[in-house]
């Protein structure tokens, strides 16, 4: 799968704000860039002499069963890129046996993205609201729905410069609002949407509301947007159930550390307790082997599969998620791995000998 390419032919359908919007970074977008460049840094030393001839690429997170250790990213206001929207995400990922995160920024209810795709899993990404109260019925409308997990992202307590969006006076077009806030988006001469998330979204999260989402909904609990190793610690002490390595993207904090740098200490200081995942600039198979063996769980990506919403719905984002198995699957046999199990940091080249 050339990335390049698909996001090339998704530019041409997609309307040059939603563009913008979707690949767009913080200020100067150095975090955005460095985010892929690091991936591509690592450098692998496979085994072999291995045998090969059959291998699966299955595994399981939180007592969820993945065809593959790849989730779809939270991505808000996909009815931009397709009609399809977050429903067609969802049907996406329950055709290839993987799960889908939703986002808070959803143009498409929590109810109706599960019914989209009753059969398949979904966690359920949180911007934790300045109104409580109206959080607290979003959450039991997420647990009500079916959602197997909450992911608390706790890096935006404001929401990061995104020079694009205000050049575009980013907006919604008619018809499409966040419907899970029952909102839409104007701008007033700017970027609406950092008027809306300025306004909205809590700026005062600390270690215990990880334990209020838990008691809330009976779900585990992810944190999302950790990048030191510290606060990993905090994370896990306070009860979360997982960890996800993430600079949101390269959209908030420009020069942010990228997520494969900032991976290796945070899984080092976990030490096992909870599942690490990560995010950020993984664009292929081999990046999410990379990422397995240096001690994640499972992986997260976002842009590829919006590119394949744009281009051909649903099944244009099935078919991303095939090929990025596919790889996945690919890199396996090359380095002698059998099994997700096997995939350890003894693959993982120091710098000394690439």
């Amino acid at each position: 799968m050339d990335i390049d390419a698909l996001e090339a032919r998704a530019r041409e359908v997609l309307d040059p704000m939603a563009y913008d919007y979707y690949a767009s970074g913080a200020d100067d977008e150095i975090t955005v860039h460095d985010n892929r460049a690091a991936w591509q840094r690592v450098r692998l030393l496979p085994r072999v002499l291995r045998d090969v001839s059959q291998l699966s690429t299955d595994t399981t997170v939180l007592g969820t069963r993945m065809a593959a250790p790849i989730l779809i990213a939270p991505m808000a206001a996909q009815r931009l890129a397709h009609a399809d929207g977050e429903a067609g995400m969802a049907r996406a990922a329950a055709a290839t046996d993987t799960v889908m995160v939703v986002s808070t920024m959803a143009t498409t209810t929590v109810e109706d993205v599960a019914a989209a795709a009753p059969g398949g899993t979904r966690w359920f990404q949180l911007y934790v609201q300045r109104d409580r109260d109206f959080t607290t019925d979003l959450l039991k409308r997420v647990a009500a729905s079916g959602y197997a997990a909450v992911v608390l992202t706790v890096d935006l307590p404001v929401l990061g410069r995104r020079r694009r969006d205000e050049i575009n006076q980013f907006e919604f077009p008619e018809g499409i609002t966040m419907a899970n806030l029952e909102i839409g988006l104007e701008s007033a001469g700017g970027s609406a949407l950092a008027e809306h998330a300025n306004a909205a979204f809590a700026a005062g999260l600390v270690p215990d509301d990880i334990g209020w989402v838990a008691e809330v909904t009976g779900l585990p609990v992810l944190v999302k947007g950790v990048l030191r190793a510290d606060d990993a610690e905090r994370c896990v002490a306070a009860g979360a159930a997982g960890v996800v390595v993430s600079n949101h993207g390269g959209r908030q904090l420009d020069g942010a550390i990228a997520t494969a740098d900032a991976l290796p200490p945070i899984v080092d200081a976990v030490a096992g307790r909870v599942p690490v995942l990560v995010d950020g600039g993984i664009r292929g198979g081999y990046d999410v082997l990379k990422a397995i063996g240096m001690g994640a769980s499972a992986a997260l990506v976002g842009r590829p599969f919006l590119w394949g919403l744009a281009i051909g719905g649903s099944d244009g984002a099935a078919a991303v998620m095939t090929e990025l198995i596919a790889e996945f699957e690919r890199a396996m046999a090359l380095c002698g791995c059998r099994s997700v199990d096997e995939i350890d940091r003894s693959l993982i080249a120091a710098r000394g000998d690439t």
